[in-house]
């Protein structure tokens, strides 16, 4: 049986202490008779906390789906895209672009197994351009269910902070927390080509819940022979 990974905490541990500083300033500046700057820096503190909120969902029970990683909108999908760890192959690239009020906890697009995980360090391009798939500073994993897919953190213009939450070899159910990016940012995912995709380019996605891709009936069939 596999158990749920990752963090669990209505507000990601990663932002507790930016959420405590301007509590603290807050309550002192409560205490020295300075209301409005009290105020001021208790806004602050609520605003960062509302960025690093946790919320849970509740993933699809339908089979052979792949739900979206990261809540924000559908910027590329390209049809001929190649990923360095899954090589003589050639993939579909899903990319989502989160902006600094989308949530940005990340969750598993499927059920499986964390193969391989490798940090890249790199640029800080705008995360909404082609370029910052190649050139950004990005974390990216292997999942391998019935297929293996790519899915990769990378980190945008202003989002220099990357959390992985998982380890290779863990075991990792869709839905599933997975790791956080600080401000605004992308996920790609890198599916096989047989994959069917079920959404457009400037849709709204949510993570752990929106559809984004379905395993044709010959992947499926395929792979379950493989495996018995």
């Amino acid at each position: 049986m596999i158990s749920h990974v990752g963090h669990y905490e209505p507000v990601a541990r990663e932002g507790i202490p930016f959420v405590v500083v301007p509590a603290v300033i807050s309550a002192l500046a409560w205490w020295y008779s300075y209301p409005w700057v009290s105020l001021l820096f208790l806004l602050i503190s609520l605003a960062i906390a509302a960025f690093f909120r946790n919320p849970e969902r509740i993933p699809p029970s339908e089979e052979g789906i792949v739900v979206s990683p990261a809540d924000g909108r559908v910027v590329e999908i390209v049809r001929d895209a190649s990923f360095e760890y899954i090589r003589d192959e050639s993939l579909t690239r899903v990319s989502i672009f989160m902006s600094i009020f989308n949530v940005h906890v990340n969750r598993a697009p499927i059920t499986g197994r964390v193969q391989k995980i490798a940090y890249r360090p790199g640029g800080f391009l705008d995360a909404r351009e082609p370029e910052a798939s190649k050139t950004n500073e990005q974390n990216a994993m292997i999942l391998k269910g019935s297929r293996a897919i790519g899915v990769v953190q990378v980190a945008g213009k202003i989002a220099r902070r990357i959390a992985c939450w998982i380890s290779e070899g863990d075991e990792i159910r869709l839905g599933d927390r997975f790791g956080l990016i600080r401000f605004g940012s992308r996920l790609d995912v890198y599916l096989p080509q047989d994959f069917t995709i079920t959404v457009e380019i400037g849709n709204r996605v949510r993570a752990g819940e929106t559809v984004i891709a379905r395993f044709s009936n010959a992947s499926v069939e395929k792979s379950a022979r493989a495996g018995s």
